[in-house]
């Protein structure tokens, strides 16, 4: 028996070795998870400063430039031109990234099955790409038509709205799930909406600047909507070349208008000279930028975080129209943009949020509960203790 214990080691000696083992396994899949999670958490926090810092600095642009080139339209269409780059950038990303490279060719045919079994076709062209190119086009022009006419805060925090009325939407179209905190969200946004109003003493000028934001912020969130509708869920690939398709329908099909709003001196300009060039640019790249972060910066971050960016973007707008402009940050103002970012702010909040939260509250209930009675064991071993120690023993006596 002795010689058979010296060759293995006894029952609890093995369960401890293997305890030892699976705790440093466990050990290192928590240190994996934790290192993943910071890093996605990093990113985050770039892709956050990235969209603030990219969405402001072309409301802002956009404003400089209406100083020295009134046409809000041709303005859009020469920024939603720059879309074709969405699908080349996605390509040279492709190439750098994935294992199993493609051609061009190739990986284009792959990413047409999004628009259907013949890929993209004149009848899909019409029918799927160009009521979204409407809409797209429709929701820039009335945002930047809006900054003509309102300051910049005012714009980016009304157009925060959309994402109350996405939900809207989407609960009446697409039947998405009732949530109380959603509605509540979207009340909100519209109180938000007529105090803003409110603001400034119902003037005509800031009355239709915020007809205008509202309406982009509703033609945005119809183009969601409608997309999840009609296309479903795209993934990158597809998502790069959807948006690349929307420049070609710009180039073909809206192209006439900037050039009727030209000729019938709407939107008019003495010479090529004078258009501020580097604020175009400047504002396209800022553009394209602030939409890559949009639409492919949930591929290393949590979509929420990069929701915050635009929450975000509400206060540096208030401090460069601190500086720059006459607005005045009376109570009706600053308790319209707190509503709207509170409503923005619970809307950002997981369906199963409430079932989290319940979790919880029930963990920490159940922590408390066993905490209690280890404090009370606590106590009474160390008054035992205290006790033998002045009592006197036994075995000084029979000495």
């Amino acid at each position: 028996g002795d010689e058979r214990s010296r060759e293995s080691p006894a029952p609890a000696e093995a369960q401890m070795q293997a305890g030892v083992e699976g705790s440093g396994r466990g050990n290192r899949c928590c240190w994996k998870c934790s290192v993943t999670q910071l890093k996605k958490f990093l990113w985050g926090v770039a892709v956050v400063l990235g969209v603030c810092s990219s969405w402001s600095g072309s409301t802002q642009l956009a404003k400089l430039t209406f100083k020295r080139f009134d046409a809000p339209f041709t303005l859009t269409w020469f920024a939603t031109n720059w879309n074709f780059l969405f699908f080349p950038l996605y390509y040279i990303g492709h190439v750098f990234k994935s294992a199993e490279k493609q051609s061009l060719k190739q990986r284009y045919r792959e990413c047409c099955r999004f628009f259907g079994d013949n890929g993209l076709t004149m009848k899909v062209f019409f029918t799927k790409a160009a009521p979204f190119g409407v809409l797209w086009t429709l929701t820039n022009y009335l945002y930047l038509h809006a900054i003509k006419k309102i300051n910049t805060t005012d714009v980016s925090v009304l157009f925060c709205c959309n994402k109350a009325f996405v939900f809207l939407l989407s609960w009446i179209v697409l039947r998405d799930r009732f949530m109380g905190v959603r509605i509540v969200a979207a009340i909100l946004a519209i109180a938000g909406i007529v105090m803003m109003t409110y603001a400034d003493g119902f003037h005509s000028h800031s009355v239709i600047g915020i007809a205008l934001v509202v309406g982009s912020a509703s033609m945005s969130a119809l183009y969601k909507v409608l997309f999840k509708l009609l296309l479903g869920s795209a993934k990158f690939g597809e998502a790069a070349l959807f948006l690349s398709v929307l420049s070609v329908f710009n180039v073909l099909f809206i192209t006439c208008i900037p050039v009727i709003l030209y000729f019938t001196k709407v939107e008019y300009w003495s010479s090529f000279d004078v258009i501020p060039w580097g604020n175009l640019c400047g504002f396209a790249i800022l553009l394209l930028t602030f939409n890559i972060l949009l639409n492919f910066g949930i591929a290393i971050t949590y979509p929420t975080l990069i929701s915050l960016g635009i929450v975000l973007s509400v206060p540096v707008n208030a401090i460069v129209d601190h500086y720059t402009s006459e607005i005045v940050f009376n109570s009706v103002r600053v308790i319209a943009i707190v509503i709207i970012g509170l409503g923005f702010l619970l809307l950002l909040l997981p369906e199963e949020w409430d079932v989290w939260l319940m979790k919880l509250l029930t963990r920490l209930k159940v922590r408390k509960k066993e905490e209690l009675p280890e404090g009370n064991g606590d106590i009474v071993s160390g008054l035992q203790s205290k006790s033998r120690r002045t009592r006197p023993s036994m075995s000084s006596f029979a000495h």
